[in-house]
């Protein structure tokens, strides 16, 4: 489960995100890294009871830093106020898709799939519509997923027709994503619960169809 504590420091840092703060307060930021790494070496496990790929893979490799790029950002505020892992096969740098999990109060997520992947891979993807575009609609209208995810996110979905592609094609709506994201809220209850690593485990295993499809396009 997620303790009171890491969602404590995740909501002071919002409050005090500088750095004098943050050196002050670094043991807590430890310990709540601490406590996401946990719930993230507990669900490898059960994820490789199905995605065998995923044998050997620690939270080391999935935990993204808590300090933010503010290079090329008009906000530099130094600090990021969630932690999140990327699970996936080769970790945090891998581009292919896979899970995410995100954890900030109020609003902690599991999410899944590829997020603004570079011209070629949408490329890829989309050509994996084209040609299987009943499988992928078969997977995203099966009851299960529909109850956990919904529909996927369209954030950036296009507004005009991608190349190559007719405006009255079949799966048109599907195509013009940009992203290709499914996304499940928990509450803060349901994230300090302690059977929280099992509903992740459910909502991951809900996942993989989608994630199958998507990777099956990229390679």
């Amino acid at each position: 489960m997620i303790k009171s504590s890491t969602l404590s420091f995740l909501r002071n840092i919002k409050k005090n995100n500088n750095r004098d703060w943050f050196e002050k307060n670094k043991e807590k930021y430890l310990l709540a890294k601490e406590n996401v790494a946990a719930i993230t070496d507990a669900l490898i496990p059960q994820l490789c009871l199905f995605e065998k790929k995923f044998t050997g893979l620690t939270s080391k490799e999935c935990l993204f830093r808590i300090y933010r790029d503010v290079r090329f950002s008009k906000d530099k505020r130094p600090y990021k106020n969630n932690i999140g892992a990327s699970i996936n096969i080769g970790g945090k740098k891998a581009m292919n898709a896979g899970y995410y999990l995100h954890i900030e109060p109020g609003k902690s997520f599991l999410a899944g799939g590829i997020w603004m992947p570079p011209g070629d891979v949408i490329k890829k993807i989309r050509q994996e519509i084209d040609y299987n575009g009943k499988k992928i609609n078969k997977i995203i209208s099966q009851k299960d997923f529909k109850k956990y995810y919904g529909k996927l996110d369209e954030e950036y979905k296009l507004k005009t027709t991608p190349k190559g592609y007719d405006k009255d094609h079949t799966d048109i709506e599907l195509l013009r994503l940009n992203s290709f994201i499914a996304l499940h809220n928990y509450t803060d209850k349901e994230i300090s619960n302690k059977n929280f690593v099992k509903e992740l485990t459910k909502g991951s295993k809900i996942m993989k169809p989608f994630l199958d499809f998507l990777n099956t396009g990229i390679d």
